[in-house]
């Protein structure tokens, strides 16, 4: 069993290694976004847009058009954000973190599944599209969650942890395995950035 162990981890370090440098340059970039954002630094919005603009392009190459979408999205996002967590800020009056109720929940999580199901229907009908389904799983959710993670809704995290372990099944059977190990820090700076801001939204 060790050995077996011992195998799979150096395929993936190896398989890793193999990756490009741009795919490596926007994990980091993706890292540092999450690290800001659990802080609640402005600056972690310029860095998600740098990160943005190049897996756009990896995944639309990488065939995984939801993917590509998601991060043409992403760029969208990154701008509202720094303008929104700048002009609260410039007038003292930062956007404060919040909750929503249990209803709201299941109503995210319900026009989420039937958005991504209908997505994926859609995708399953390109021929050269992968995992259609999961990819629309992944881009719907992540689509919604970073709203929510704009408006400093404590929840968000909570998603993005079920979202983060989706898109790790997503891109192991893609193949972007340095943006594993992204998604794998993302679970943990995730549970991070909930008690961070879980601590922020008592004092």
């Amino acid at each position: 069993m060790i050995l077996v162990d011992n195998s799979l981890l150096t395929a993936i370090i190896e398989a890793a290694l193999a990756q490009s440098g741009w795919e490596w340059l926007a994990a980091s970039l993706g890292i540092l976004y999450v690290i800001l954002a659990a802080k609640e630094s402005i600056w972690c919005w310029p860095a998600a847009l740098a990160s943005t603009v190049i897996y756009t392009v990896l995944f639309w190459e990488g065939q995984l058009p939801m993917q590509a979408l998601l991060n043409f999205y992403y760029m969208a996002m990154a701008v509202y954000g720094f303008i929104l967590w700048r002009k609260n800020g410039q007038e003292d009056n930062t956007v404060e973190i919040s909750r929503r109720p249990l209803k709201f929940h299941i109503i995210y999580i319900l026009s989420g599944l039937v958005t991504s199901g209908l997505i994926g229907y859609y995708s399953a009908s390109f021929a050269d599209t992968r995992l259609p389904y999961l990819d629309a799983i992944v881009m719907v959710f992540s689509v919604m969650t970073t709203v929510l993670m704009a408006r400093k809704v404590i929840e968000n995290w909570i998603y993005w942890i079920v979202i983060d372990s989706f898109a790790i099944a997503l891109y192991w059977q893609t193949g972007f395995y340095v943006t594993i190990i992204m998604f794998g820090v993302y679970l943990i700076l995730a549970v991070y950035g909930y008690l961070n801001w879980k601590k922020l939204q008592i004092h």
